[in-house]
């Protein structure tokens, strides 16, 4: 029933176990894997940029990078085939675009992000794809 499932990560514990249930979709259904990380550029924007932000970033991009490897990791143990996309820009629509653009028909997002602060700050993203998204949502509740 699904050929192309996209699933959000953010590096955080709850995101993994997000991949984890998006791994398992894929195998069983017999689907690629597309896995998609976004710098949140919106927290940013107003703040001069200076040594301190550049490395805020690199940081971020950096966890993306790890996250990828380790989506990578987890579907070749499970045979399924795994593709990464980085992007920047507001979580919420940048999912959204990253599903357009690689022609999933299910998105895969956990029901809350890295803390519970950032969600009342940044609002919900999982909220936005719901509402917003023309395929079919997975909400992983963990």
């Amino acid at each position: 029933m699904y050929k192309k499932i996209l699933v959000a990560v953010d590096g955080s514990d709850i995101s993994r176990k997000t991949l984890h249930v998006a791994v398992e979709e894929a195998k069983a259904w017999g689907s690629d894997l597309t896995v998609v990380y976004v710098l949140e550029t919106g927290m940013f924007e107003d703040i001069p940029a200076d040594q301190k932000m550049e490395y805020i970033r690199n940081l971020f991009e950096q966890q993306g990078n790890n996250v990828f490897e380790y989506a990578e990791d987890l579907g070749k143990e499970a045979g399924v085939k795994v593709d990464t996309i980085f992007k920047e820009g507001h979580a919420g629509i940048e999912i959204i675009h990253a599903a357009e653009e690689t022609g999933a028909d299910l998105i895969v997002i956990g029901s809350h992000g890295r803390s519970d602060i950032e969600q009342i700050l940044l609002g919900s993203v999982s909220a936005h794809v719901v509402r917003h998204s023309t395929v079919s949502t997975l909400v992983v509740r963990v």
